[in-house]
């Protein structure tokens, strides 16, 4: 073959390697739209009927136990939304249907910084049943997520001291992996909240994040889950400059994280990668 045209259908090749190289890092960033209707911090949650009109291919966290809620989720699912169904494993929540079912393994003092919750102290007995039970029905309802809120109470030692405790840190990470695999076994993904500490088996994270408290969670965890193609979530708080919050969080990152804010001008949140 001539020298010349070897040299040709070399080029071609690695020119169509570096073509097809580009289209697969593009295709493999993780970033997406968020919308939290689920829970508030300072101004309204996400509107149902915004995020009829808004989300698309976005991940949407929602309270499915909220009335009315969970008959809005084929709704939602329609515009290729993911839609992750909020529950509190840490604590139990006076104002929940299935409260008092949950009150024998709970501590007996609220917890002081919100009204109505108790935080759990046994998982060594029958909570496991009663979080499935919730399970089931996200499930029956057609979500594609759970998320576990307040699942790092038993790392709190603060916490620990002050409402005594008895659940173990081995007894929480065994409580909150056994959910995560019935999740699993329900055809659904778990989000983690706040830490991927013992939770290798999750499928994402969800961190919340403050104006005077930011990155204040595990870098490298969270790093590990964004290095392994897991949705890793930013939930940031009362901001005046969304935008440049968004930068610095992809600097500390990449462009893969996905990032949603209270926008503390227009007092709702905004929302980033549509």
């Amino acid at each position: 073959m001539n020298l010349k045209i070897t040299f040709l259908i070399l080029a071609i090749v690695l020119f169509s390697c570096n073509k097809d190289n580009d289209s697969q890092n593009n295709s493999a960033s993780k970033a997406i739209p968020i919308y939290n209707q689920a829970y508030q911090e300072n101004y309204e949650a996400d509107k149902v009927s915004d995020i009829l009109n808004d989300a698309h291919s976005a991940y949407v966290l929602i309270d499915p136990f909220q009335e009315g809620i969970s008959n809005q989720i084929t709704a939602i699912k329609a515009n290729n939304n993911q839609v992750g169904a909020y529950i509190s494993i840490g604590t139990g929540e006076n104002w929940r249907a299935d409260f008092n079912e949950l009150q024998p393994f709970l501590v007996s003092t609220v917890w002081g910084e919100w009204e109505g919750e108790y935080f759990v102290n046994k998982t060594n007995t029958g909570i496991l049943e009663v979080m499935k039970s919730r399970i089931d029905k996200i499930a029956s309802w057609g979500c594609d997520w759970v998320e576990f809120d307040n699942m790092d109470w038993i790392y709190d030692d603060d916490l620990r001291s002050q409402y005594e405790f008895q659940v173990t840190q081995q007894e929480g990470v065994a409580y909150y992996n056994a959910l995560c695999d019935y999740v699993h076994e329900k055809g659904m993904k778990c989000m983690a909240k706040n830490t991927v500490e013992n939770a290798s088996d999750f499928d994402g994270v969800l961190y919340e994040s403050y104006s005077d408290e930011k990155n204040w969670w595990n870098q490298s965890g969270a790093q590990s889950f964004l290095d392994t193609g897991k949705l890793v979530i930013i939930n940031h708080y009362n901001e005046t400059s969304c935008d440049a919050v968004y930068s610095e969080y992809k600097g500390i990152y990449n462009n893969d994280l996905s990032f949603i804010c209270e926008d503390a001008n227009l007092q709702k949140y905004v929302h980033y990668n549509e």
